[in-house]
């Protein structure tokens, strides 16, 4: 009896695994299939859209998920300037960290940007627990991504909705990381008709790891740093207190502060407390505002030693207290209005190098430079790099209250070779321009 339970049991876990097996080949000719043959759907969108731009707008979709990962502000102005083209930012619905989490989010974004002024709707009516039909009520001619991850947002706005579409992506973070396999080779970023990538290092990448061998990628710059103010430190407002002698610091923790995962960039739980504290001692010299990554915070509410009341307490601390705040939208301006960042996020490795100033990167073990791609592993060399509290507090004392930068030529000279955008022109603008040539020509 024994005997024959141990076969049936081998006999059906062998069964499941011919199945998984079966189910992963048939997905993946399944994606085959749809990456040879997207290009000519792509063909046929971009005749039928030259055909209609002669008598009507060019609809263009920005989808939005996390308005703190926006990188479009210049491409969405270039067209709504330009009367041949009518965008409108979609906000849609983040599904896979709860209801509440996705009505504060959805909130948040549509009041960022009536603040701005932009053509923006919401999919999601919390009145009637619907969504908008968004491929058969706005019917737009071209989307613009801000996330690639499906089970993000609904199936119905993934770009596998869309295959006669004309859809565009730019990085929703300056990539760095070593996951090149899934950041350049999953189904989304195949099908794309363009992906706009940062320099000629991630194109190299998207060739090696894409099964497109990066036919659809062209290299602009990236827009989310078209903003910033090289070298300089601007204006005085976000800030609390208007004491320009006061260093500004930016506090930048990355999301990652589960025991396992690859990534596994953040010092959150390590050095929380340790933050508050630098604040309080070094109040006459210093400002410093709480930039936490957008995930955090729901991260925190399902661990087990925070949950929602320490989580809401501890971000309200960092309100309440005299230099010091919280910021948790997009951050052009508080980069450009700081001094020094103290951060451990993947993206900022490189963003911040753009603004020409002093950073100093937290590291949460011996191995993390091994998770940066080849680009990421260069520009985290232009960072002065702590590994424990005495060195951050060197680093405010020397660097930040003192002026001894010793990483700033460096720094430019990465900046020069590296970070400036082709053509003498924005990312932005080589993204909108490229568009024109590609339906007005």
């Amino acid at each position: 009896m024994i005997v024959n339970t141990t076969i049936k049991t081998v006999l059906l876990e062998g069964i499941k695994n011919l199945l998984r097996v079966i189910s992963k080949r048939i997905t993946s000719i399944k994606e085959y299939l749809a990456i040879k043959v997207q290009p000519l759907r792509h063909n046929h969108a971009l005749k039928r859209l030259r055909i209609k731009s002669k008598e009507d707008k060019v609809k263009v979709a920005f989808f939005v998920t996390h308005s703190s990962v926006w990188k479009y502000d210049g491409v969405y102005r270039l067209m709504a300037q330009d009367s041949r083209f009518y965008p409108i930012v979609v906000i849609c619905p983040v599904v896979n960290y709860g209801r509440a989490n996705m009505l504060e989010e959805m909130r948040k974004s549509y009041q960022l940007f009536k603040s701005k002024g932009y053509n923006v709707i919401k999919t999601y009516t919390e009145n009637d627990d619907s969504y908008l039909d968004v491929k058969h009520e706005l019917k737009p001619d071209i989307i613009f991504y801000t996330n690639p991850y499906q089970g993000l947002i609904k199936d119905e706005y993934y770009i596998t909705n869309f295959n006669d579409t004309l859809t565009c992506y730019v990085h929703y973070a300056f990539f760095v990381s070593n996951l090149c396999k899934e950041q350049y080779d999953g189904l989304f970023h195949n099908v794309l008709w363009k992906a706009f990538y940062e320099t000629d290092m991630h194109k190299q990448m998207a060739k090696e790891y894409a099964r497109n061998k990066a036919k659809n990628v062209i290299i602009t710059g990236y827009p989310g740093v078209d903003g910033f103010v090289y070298g300089i430190r601007t204006g005085e407002y976000l800030w609390k207190d208007s004491n320009k002698s006061l260093k500004r610091i930016i506090w930048a923790p990355h999301h990652t502060i589960e025991q396992e995962g690859w990534l596994r960039y953040s010092n959150f739980l390590r050095h929380y407390k340790i933050m508050l504290d630098l604040a309080e001692e070094y109040k006459d010299k210093i400002q410093i505002v709480f930039k936490p990554h957008p995930l955090l915070k729901v991260k925190l509410f399902r661990h087990k030693d925070w949950g929602i009341d320490k989580t809401n307490n501890y971000y309200k601390q960092w309100e309440d207290q005299s230099n010091t705040q919280l910021e948790t939208d997009q951050y052009i301006d508080l980069f450009n209005t700081s001094d020094a960042m103290i951060f451990d996020s993947g993206s900022f490795v490189a963003e911040y190098l753009c603004c020409g100033k002093p950073s100093i990167f937290v590291f949460a073990d011996i191995n993390v430079k091994e998770r940066f791609n080849e680009f990421g592993k260069l520009a985290l060399d232009q960072h002065y790099h702590a590994y424990n509290e005495i060195d951050i507090l060197r680093f405010v004392d020397t660097v930040v209250c003192e002026g001894q930068d010793e990483k700033k030529e460096k720094r430019n000279r990465f900046y020069k070779r590296f970070l400036e955008s082709p053509n003498q022109n924005t990312a932005s603008d080589n993204i909108f321009e490229l568009i024109c040539k590609e339906i007005f020509k």
